[in-house]
């Protein structure tokens, strides 16, 4: 594996690599070995009416269902595997939509969405119905008045609990059972071990045997690892330029950079291979609203949600003003 990844990051980030902007095209395949892909062109049509704000989360249902979560009147739109679009609703959420994270309970399946404008956390059913809603967490008494609580997204573990990372607020985690009834807080903002400077994203990690919390502490430029009570273990911090969020399939987890790129991990969280970087994107004038000319087939902008499908397809939802949702096509 180690060696598969030497091979795949030269492969993503040799010479041809080129900065956004120029007038050349970027190879819509990237990776290596069991790790390439293809970029899918115009994946995801939207139907007259519906236009992207920013796209910040997407997630898969048991059905194979795509849902992108945006910053616009149709917060919630729902194509197909095929990118045939269903659905879309969400309107409450036009200006917060954030964090989504997709939970099977049982028979039932649910969407957990942090908003950063009303912050809240929202479970809804599929369709948009809400089961309920959280403020802030006046339990945990680290917020005076109520202030300093912007949540970013949420970790599900397998015995219900839920873990909400305040990651624009006051860099804390906070710990919920499947009742949404408070257990406990911990962080804080800061550079120290246990501490976290805009926990972004936030997942349960079982790739060691065991469900470990990773948080991906974006400022800090690292990830930090947790007991499911709270408890640090340790931290990641090579290879990592602004972790975004995660998902994981087997052995491998996926994180979504916003400077410009995607990457996977094995299950040592040693570097399998980047995709579609973009070297300096941040510095380019306008980031992340590049114009359309200056947004490529083959190169990221600024990923911020990503996630494997059923197929081990990737699916990657940008941080751009109108929107960008990338299918990556698994070649096997």
């Amino acid at each position: 594996m180690k060696s598969l990844g030497v091979g795949a990051v030269a492969a993503t980030a040799g010479p041809n690599i080129l900065v956004a902007g120029s007038d050349k095209k970027m190879s819509t395949v990237m990776g290596a070995g069991e790790h390439t892909y293809e970029w899918v062109k115009e994946w995801g049509k939207l139907p007259d009416g519906i236009t992207y704000g920013y796209t910040h989360g997407v997630a898969e249902d048991s059905q194979g269902n795509i849902y992108i979560h945006n910053q616009s009147k149709d917060a919630m739109v729902v194509f197909d595997a095929d990118g045939k679009f269903i659905k879309s609703w969400g309107e409450d959420f036009a200006k917060g939509a954030h964090g989504l994270t997709h939970s099977k309970e049982g028979s039932d399946e649910f969407l957990y969405l942090a908003d950063v404008d009303r912050l809240i956390v929202v479970k809804t059913t599929l369709d948009g119905e809400v089961v309920w809603t959280l403020e802030y967490p006046k339990e945990a008494e680290v917020y005076p008045d109520g202030k300093g609580y912007r949540p970013t997204n949420v970790a599900i573990a397998s015995n219900g609990d839920f873990y909400i990372a305040d990651g624009y607020g006051s860099s804390y985690v906070h710990q919920y059972n499947n009742d949404a009834e408070y257990i406990r807080t911990w962080g804080g903002k800061g550079s120290e071990p246990g501490q976290m400077s805009c926990p972004h994203g936030i997942w349960i990690d079982a790739r060691s045997g065991e469900e470990e919390i990773v948080v991906a502490d974006r400022s800090n430029v690292r990830l930090q690892y947790f007991t499911l009570d709270g408890e640090f273990k340790r931290i990641v911090d090579k290879d990592l330029l602004h972790p975004c969020h995660f998902d994981t399939r087997g052995d491998d987890l996926l994180v979504p950079d916003l400077h410009g790129r995607v990457s996977i991990y094995d299950k040592e969280n040693n570097l399998i291979t980047h995709l579609g970087i973009t070297p300096g994107v941040r510095k380019i004038e306008g980031y992340p609203n590049l114009p359309h000319e200056q947004r490529h087939v083959g190169q990221f902008i600024s990923p911020h949600g990503a996630m494997w499908d059923n197929q081990g397809n990737v699916f990657v939802a940008e941080w751009i003003n109108d929107g960008r949702v990338t299918k990556l096509q698994r070649v096997s």
